[in-house]
């Protein structure tokens, strides 16, 4: 029985270049993902690196009202922000949810600001509840100062004392607040910030 060695060389040479096809497909592919994930680490680091940093404060003011100073200050590779996001968030952590019927609903207790100091209403287009302003641009190196007033406690809470009740409860919390900004180009960043309330009377508006 003759053996068909032209064929199975051509066989041989065949498989060979399949596998030789195949191969060189896998490591063009592992290439293209270890250039990739490359890429995704220098573009999160990129990311890390230009975290926004802010100085804010708050500045003294005259009867319960005051001025929070916001001021973007790097870091310098930043340039600038487009747009920066302020909510006010609860001073307390606490998860308020509505259970009780005829008790505040969830709404209500979503709107109330849970802290010291809220923005004032009809300045910087703060929100009918003073939770947010309006969002803006900053340079680094440049701030804005935006009107802030003391809390009031919800309606829903009752008595004589509550309005005592609600400054007492609020007494050497931080206001607190969370920075939503965006640059064209990155992916947004989130800085949550805790702002000390001065211990100046007319800043804690004792009395």
């Amino acid at each position: 029985m003759d053996i068909p060695w032209g064929e199975i060389a051509t066989f041989s040479t065949a498989a060979l270049s399949a596998v030789a096809t195949a191969g060189a497909w896998l490591a063009a592919r592992r290439s293209a993902k270890t250039a990739e994930t490359l890429a995704r680490i220098e573009q999160d680091r990129w990311h890390a690196e230009r975290l926004p940093q802010f100085r804010v404060a708050i500045e003294r003011g005259e009867g319960d009202r005051a001025t929070l100073s916001v001021r973007l200050v790097g870091p310098v590779p930043l340039r600038h922000l487009d747009e920066i996001r302020i909510e006010i968030a609860p001073s307390d952590d606490m998860s308020r949810v509505a259970r009780l019927p005829g008790g505040p609903t969830q709404e209500e207790l979503d709107g109330q600001v849970w802290g010291p100091l809220r923005f004032t209403h009809g300045a910087d287009g703060a929100d009918v509840n003073g939770k947010s302003v309006a969002p803006f641009a900053l340079e680094v190196g440049k701030g804005r100062p935006f009107s802030i007033e003391r809390t009031r406690p919800p309606h829903w809470q009752e008595g004589n004392d509550r309005d005592a009740r609600w400054r007492d409860q609020w007494l050497n919390e931080p206001m607190r607040l969370v920075l939503t900004c965006r640059r064209e180009g990155f992916k947004p960043w989130t800085a949550p910030c805790d702002v000390e309330v001065p211990e100046a009377p007319s800043v804690r508006w004792i009395g």
